[in-house]
């Protein structure tokens, strides 16, 4: 199966098909940004195991937006039997102002809404596993190119090497080094950020740090500065993991799409075991702290690392 999430783009109605989540909620993301390009847009989400009967034509209807707005219909592949027999009549007559996107993880409940999606010409944007080797190098290269910074076959490899099987972990490392890299992206730049040891990574120091874990997570550090990696993508991956924690934490029972993986938001959720909002602004400051000194604020950029470390695993065990 060809991927072909990359290309995703606005339609009145759009299949975004494939069981790589990462990948479905990126071709919704690119949707979404190509509609507002044009301007303010309403991005109504509908779940399809809980749908209840009449949901989509309320959320098409003219009368609920003041513009033409988008309409993401979610886990159709538990879409319960209200929902196939709106979707399937809906996609008889869609409206030509309205996008709807019908995201489906590839299982093989709602077959029949499939095919009359692909009978009504409806685009699919195929999102599939990511689950070998070969993909996800293929995977890292693409996010390179698409960033306009293609990186060398040897590099991409040492990359996913050193970050791992997960493709989120792998998407934001790639982000990383376009960001902070200038010039070619090669196997001294992929060494520099993030090592040659999966277990010296930012995403590792930053785990285990949350966790209370300060020995483990000063190793960690130690052996990833002794390797050549630099101290700026270790402090990111921490406070990523913080950002995640305080988003979590945030959105407790108030349905909140937090642009996470599932795997990620319960990750948080069982980390938030060990912090409270005070410890978390503590953290937050800790790192901004860390940050300005690591990027030129002070002479010993690995001293500050480890400190904001040891404050973050400290907080951490209470």
């Amino acid at each position: 199966m060809e991927p072909t999430w990359h290309r995703a783009a606005p339609a009145p109605l759009v299949l975004v098909h494939g069981k790589e989540e990462l990948l479905r909620a990126r071709a919704v993301e690119r949707i979404v940004v190509q509609k507002r390009a044009h301007g303010e847009v309403q991005v109504t989400r509908l779940d399809a195991a809980g749908y209840s009967r009449g949901s989509l034509v309320s959320a098409t209807s003219p009368s609920l937006f003041g513009e033409p707005g988008i309409v993401v219909l979610e886990n159709a592949g538990a879409m319960n039997d209200d929902f196939l027999a709106d979707a399937l009549a809906y996609v008889t007559a869609p409206d030509p102002d309205c996008v709807v996107v019908v995201v489906h993880d590839g299982g093989q409940r709602g077959k029949k809404l499939l095919d009359t999606l692909k009978q009504a010409g409806a685009p699919r944007y195929d999102c599939p596993k990511i689950d070998n080797e070969r993909a996800r190098l293929d995977f890292a290269t693409g996010e390179f190119e698409r960033a306009g910074r293609p990186a060398r076959g040897r590099a991409v490899k040492a990359l996913v090497d050193a970050v791992g099987d997960d493709v989120a972990e792998i998407a934001a490392a790639c982000a990383q080094l376009v960001s902070d890299v200038e010039g070619s992206i090669d196997e001294q730049a992929v060494a520099r950020y993030y090592g040659t040891r999966v277990n010296a990574t930012g995403f590792a120091v930053a785990d285990a740090a949350i966790a209370g874990k300060e020995a483990e997570a000063i190793a960690l550090v130690r052996h990833a500065l002794a390797t050549g990696t630099d101290p700026v993508p270790l402090v990111a991956a921490l406070a990523m993991k913080v950002r995640q924690l305080i988003k979590v934490g945030a959105s407790r029972g108030r349905g909140v799409d937090l642009k996470m993986a599932p795997w990620q938001v319960e990750q948080a959720r069982k980390a938030l075991a060990r912090w409270d909002a005070e410890r978390l602004a503590q953290a937050v400051q800790a790192l901004a702290r860390a940050d300005a000194e690591i990027k030129g604020a002070s002479r010993a950029p690995g001293f500050a690392l480890e400190r904001a470390v040891r404050t973050v695993a400290s907080l951490a065990s209470g």
